[in-house]
Parts: C-alpha cells; structure tokens; sequence
C-alpha cells in the first residue's frame, strides 16, 4: 500500500505533468470506483488543474472551469492500487471492467493517467467533491507526521490516554496520518521497540526515540523517493524497506532472523534481537491452526 513517501512522490510528479492543463475525459471503468456521484466525474471535463495536493494517503487534484471554485479529485489507492501515466491512449476507449483497469482520465494533449487495482479485492477509492474535507476519510485524518509544526509534544499529546499495541497506534489514520503497515514495522525496528508493547507503557524516553525516528525513516523515504518516476516508485519502496516484507532474512543490524506474525489479511515483520529482547512474538494466527 502506498504511503506517506509514495504519496508525496506521486504528488510532486503529477503537480509537474497536470498543472495548467485541460482535462478532457474522466471516464470510470469499474462500478465501484467512484463514491461519489454529485458533482458527477464529467464536471471534470473542460476544467483546468490548479494545483496537485495531499493528504495522508490521498491525492487531492483540483482543478477549476474558468477561475471558478475548484473541484477535487481525491484519490486513495488503498492496497492494490496504483496511478500509471500514459503519454498518449488508443483512440478506442477501454471497456469497462474489463481487467485491472478502474479511472482513466485524459489531458488535451492526450496524455493523462489510468487507475489501476489489482486483485478481487476492490478498494481504490475515488471521490469528486466541492471540498476536500467531503471526503469521509479525510475529515477524520489524524495529524501529518512530517509537518513542521508536528512536534514532540504534539506526538506525546496524541498518544496519552492510548490502551493499545503502538503498531496498532502508528497505522491508526485517525491518530496519524498517513502512516501504513510498512513504514510503521520499519520506525518500530529502527526505534528498538516491540511492535506488540502497549502505548501506555513506553517511558518518556522511548516516546522520544519513537518520534525522532518516526520523522528520520518518513524523511529518508520521502528523499529516497524524489523524481523516481511514478511506474518505479512501488520497486524503489521494497528496496529501501530493512524488515518489511523481507521474514526469513538477516536482520541488517544484527544478524538475526526477521520473524513475521500473520493476521487475517496482511503481517508484521520484527528483529526478535533488536527489538523483543530475543524473544518471538505469537503468531496468533497460527497458533490457532495448531489448536
């Protein structure tokens, strides 16, 4: 799932390809894509994009008719999806739900970009709102973790009064923003902390360490991500990820063995040296098999 340093990326490339150019067609090619219908995505048509934003996970592309108000396109790629852009398209369209392809939307000079989803599971999300704060999921976003003014008192703030694992905490969108399962296992391993120790329980000293790496590793992503063309950036993620995604492998930092715990639909990945004092975490999945 695209987070924070891809999004951001994602942001900056398609500020540079869409700003001050006309959209043609905006055209949904699955059912579920779209959640909203007024205004209705052909508003987009004949409008011009001013501006490339975000917010947490979602891109917000306004555009405008005129020097009119704005219309936004927010998109949320959820787990599976993912924006390819096109320098031109076939002169037939696509036809609807037909493979992966979700949203195409076409620029005046025929150039633009597909949404696409991988999958049977459909998450991608698609909204077009007068005002970016219509967007559900975006009016309830916690804080930007890379925002200046997000200090470490800010971050003690959100976390007082949490009673729950701080893997849990670090992904939870209404807390913070932006944040997945990737980056979190990454922040937790390289802060030294058990992605299963409760919130409640971290000393003043480990709420330091936790922030101060949680900006480190977003930032680093963030600048390993910069001018990575938008059909690499899925690739230049997994390259730079220490623990995620890579059970079975060497801890770089100390040799050991990076161990997985599995829930119904996704997985952590932790250094039971570096950060459980050796000890492995419960599978509960499979601990439930063996029953």
């Amino acid at each position: 799932m695209p987070e924070v340093p891809e999004v951001e990326a994602l942001r900056a490339f398609l500020d540079a390809h869409l700003v001050g150019r006309e959209i043609v067609r905006a055209l949904p090619l699955t059912v579920n894509v779209l959640k909203t219908y007024d205004p209705p995505l052909t508003a987009l048509e004949g409008t011009t994009v001013t501006g490339v934003g975000r917010r947490g996970k979602y891109l917000d592309i306004a555009a405008s008719r005129d020097g009119g108000p704005p219309l936004h396109l927010a998109v949320h790629l959820a787990r599976a999806g993912w924006l390819r852009w096109k320098d031109s398209f076939p002169e037939t369209p696509p036809r609807p739900g037909k493979g992966p392809l979700a949203l195409r939307v076409v620029l005046a000079d025929g150039s633009g970009f597909d949404l696409t989803e991988q999958g049977t599971t459909k998450r991608l999300a698609v909204h077009l709102v007068r005002d970016l704060t219509d967007v559900p999921g975006v009016a309830t976003l916690g804080p930007e973790p890379l925002d200046p003014s997000f200090d470490r008192a800010a971050f003690a703030l959100l976390l007082a009064g949490e009673r729950r694992q701080v893997k849990g905490a670090l992904r939870d969108q209404r807390l913070i923003a932006g944040i997945g399962n990737a980056y979190s296992d990454e922040i937790l391993h390289a802060a030294r902390i058990s992605p299963f120790k409760q919130v409640q329980n971290l000393s003043d000293e480990e709420i330091t360490i936790l922030y101060d790496t949680m900006k480190t590793i977003l930032a680093e992503a963030v600048e390993r991500s910069e001018g990575v063309a938008a059909g690499r950036l899925k690739s230049e993620k997994k390259s730079g990820l220490r623990v995620h995604g890579r059970a079975g492998e060497k801890c770089p930092v100390c040799g050991d063995t990076i161990r997985s715990v599995s829930y119904r639909d996704s997985s952590l990945q932790y250094c039971p040296t570096c950060q459980t004092g050796g000890k492995p975490l419960a599978d509960r999945r499979l601990s439930r098999l063996l029953k």
